[in-house]
């Protein structure tokens, strides 16, 4: 392989995210797709995967009560998830936003 051949730069900024804050992009990206079939219609309506960081994903979430509800779905939610293999989230954690 030539080493002097172009990089996309989508490619380039994954390797420096994840070297960064250890995230991979491509990862949430994949999380973001699956959420609309894992989750209750209006949770993935009001909640946002953001991304993952050691195994956890953040969710942020409008309200506690969001939170609570999210929370309740975890085991649905990290087996949702378990097509991602080796980079599928191990738990979950929530954060609320600013309206």
């Amino acid at each position: 392989m030539n080493n002097d051949a172009p990089r996309a730069l989508s490619d380039i900024l994954n390797v420096m995210a994840a070297r960064l804050r250890k995230v991979d992009l491509r990862v949430i990206d994949q999380v973001r797709q699956l959420w609309p079939d894992i989750v209750d219609p209006v949770l993935a309506e009001h909640c946002q995967p953001e991304f993952i960081k050691n195994r956890v994903l953040l969710i942020s979430v409008p309200s506690g009560a969001f939170a609570q509800r999210v929370n309740l779905e975890h085991e649905t939610i990290i087996r949702g998830l378990a097509s991602l293999g080796d980079a599928a989230p191990t738990s979950l954690r929530t954060v609320i936003s600013n309206p």
